[in-house]
């Protein structure tokens, strides 16, 4: 049987240890890590992203700034809000739930938090500090799926170097800082997308399959080696019948779990991680500020 990755025990054991390391950092400086977020209209899932996230930071002890916009807001208006948040010495991570509304420059407004602030790990200057940083930099902003990704490997606690690591994705929110940090643990690293030739071999030979690709159960047996480690990056849902619907990842679950060593779940594998990986980065960037 497969070693089914377990996200929420992982993620549980992270903000348990973030929970004891804010109350030290209490004690020691009489503040807390405070994290702003930042909602733009009234995406439904994105609601649903932003009260787990603000759940999850009070538990641990962070204090939360929630910002919930209207839709019609411009992106002047974003800008200014996030400029206030910068120069906000209480606020320590920015985070803005994406998607924002088409009339909205992502980008632009990602690039104009401050890096040591920016909880996603997104802003160019960290995205390079990622490829040239040594291992292990407890002060790097790493984007929080691809963390979280990386900490379920670990879990494992199996030597990763010279592994052979596919990456299905080639974003810039976990296809690309997945492929950094596998490098970091020495794999050898190969990252295929919707124009790889031959894509499904060139799966079939890894070792580690980081799936993150955003379609439903594409990923079956057939795509994965004997024996070999899947973390399963998609969220999609999916309807049942008229009245239901349920949550799958990009692997065909139930087809592929016989033939590897391990593979996260969906849900319940690498969403928990993502949540505690901003909590982490937060706590980060409270350190760094206070040079702890």
């Amino acid at each position: 049987m497969p070693h089914i990755l377990d996200g929420r025990k992982v993620s549980q054991n992270l903000k348990d240890n973030l929970k004891i390391e804010i109350e030290n950092i209490k004690y020691k400086f009489n503040k807390v890590p405070g994290l702003a977020v930042v909602q733009v209209g009234n995406v439904a899932a994105s609601s649903v992203y932003v009260k787990a996230k603000t759940k999850a930071a009070k538990e641990v002890g962070i204090n939360v700034f929630d910002y919930h916009l209207e839709e019609a807001t411009n992106q002047s208006e974003l800008i200014n809000l996030i400029n206030k948040l910068n120069n906000n010495k209480d606020v320590d991570g920015i985070l803005v739930q994406l998607p924002l509304p088409h009339t909205i420059n992502e980008e632009v407004v990602l690039n104009s938090i401050l890096p040591e602030k920016d909880a996603d790990g997104f802003h160019p200057l960290n995205v390079g500090k990622l490829s040239i940083s040594p291992k292990n930099d407890e002060h790097l902003m790493i984007p929080c799926t691809p963390y979280g990704c990386l900490l379920l490997l670990r879990e494992l606690n199996i030597n990763l170097t010279g592994k052979n690591a596919v990456v299905i994705g080639r974003s810039n929110i976990v296809g690309k800082p997945m492929a950094q940090l596998l490098l970091k643990e020495s794999c050898t690293v190969t990252t295929v997308h919707s124009k790889t030739i031959n894509i499904e071999s060139i799966c079939k030979n890894a070792d580690i399959l980081i799936v993150a690709i955003g379609k439903p159960e594409f990923v079956d047996k057939d795509w994965v080696k004997k024996g070999a480690i899947v973390i399963d990056v998609g969220i999609n849902r999916i309807k049942i019948n008229e009245e239901k619907s349920k949550l799958v990842g990009d692997v065909l679950f139930s087809d592929v779990e016989h033939k590897v060593s391990a593979i996260s779940p969906v849900p319940g594998g690498v969403g928990p991680m993502t949540i505690a990986c901003l909590l982490r980065n937060t706590t980060a960037a409270f350190k760094l500020k206070y040079n702890n």
